[in-house]
């Protein structure tokens, strides 16, 4: 039996999700300390007040992978869009109305993609991502990817995403690729 066949990968909603926020911190403040990331301790506290807020969304959804012995080795999160998201409104180089318009159910906005590296290159972010969007019924799905993480920049191209511009996606972050991949 190979490690990532030990894995498994739970679908969960927000009440779930909320439950095990001690599992998604631990993933998140792990990967995301790495380069080219190198979030502090109150980065992390950041994106955790706003994970609270996330799993109250009644169309959050969230995987989580973890070890046969209930380790967290992975996770993913987001939500469908609103019609009044402000994603779109952070690139830095205008798209098309057509390609931005949000309807509540066109398009799930992936926000927290992570795996933690001994369980790296195993598949278990290609099945985290696929069980994650199973779940939905969107048209597409939509991240923000850093450049610089090239590892993860080429499992988003293998799976079919391609980049339709760059954001800023908050208030002094760095340049994020804006990617997009159609689901049907």
């Amino acid at each position: 039996m190979t490690v990532s066949e030990k894995i498994t990968v739970e679908a969960s909603d927000g009440p779930a999700a909320a439950r095990s926020e001690p599992a998604f911190r631990l993933v998140y403040a792990e990967v995301f300390a790495e380069e080219p990331y190198g979030e502090s301790p109150e980065s992390v506290e950041a994106t955790f007040r706003r994970f609270r807020s996330q799993v109250r969304k009644s169309t959050f959804r969230a995987a989580i992978a973890r070890t046969a012995h209930g380790d967290p080795v992975g996770i993913a999160y987001g939500y469908p869009l609103s019609t009044k998201t402000g994603w779109w409104d952070r690139l830095i180089t205008p798209v098309s109305d057509t390609l931005k318009r949000e309807d509540g159910q066109r398009t799930f906005g992936l926000m927290e993609f992570a795996v933690r590296a001994p369980w790296r290159r195993l598949g278990v972010a290609r099945r985290l991502h696929e069980t994650l969007l199973a779940e939905g019924n969107e048209e597409r799905v939509l991240l923000n990817a850093l450049p610089e993480a090239e590892a993860a920049q080429a499992a988003y191209r293998s799976w079919g995403y391609r980049k339709v511009g760059e954001a800023h996606p908050w208030e002094g972050a760095p340049r994020h690729d804006v990617l997009v991949r159609q689901l049907r």
